[in-house]
């Protein structure tokens, strides 16, 4: 996963660019952070759906054997 983001910020006097690299950088952390948050609450999302269906399944089963 490669996310790039692109800030411009304008800044008085020295050490602008280097302000500007390190909010650029900051940004970049902090997208990349939501970015994997939201993949890994996804992915445990699908995991539990995928959990509660399969349970839901061989609670059917057994009931349909014990009842049969």
């Amino acid at each position: 996963m490669n996310c790039h983001v692109v800030v411009i910020v304008v800044v008085g006097g020295r050490g602008g660019t280097e302000s500007a690299i390190v909010v650029a950088e900051v940004v970049e952390i902090v997208v990349v952070t939501v970015v994997v948050v939201v993949v890994v609450v996804v992915v445990v999302v699908v995991v539990v759906v995928v959990v509660v269906v399969v349970v839901v399944v061989v609670v059917v089963v057994v009931v349909v054997v014990v009842v049969v």
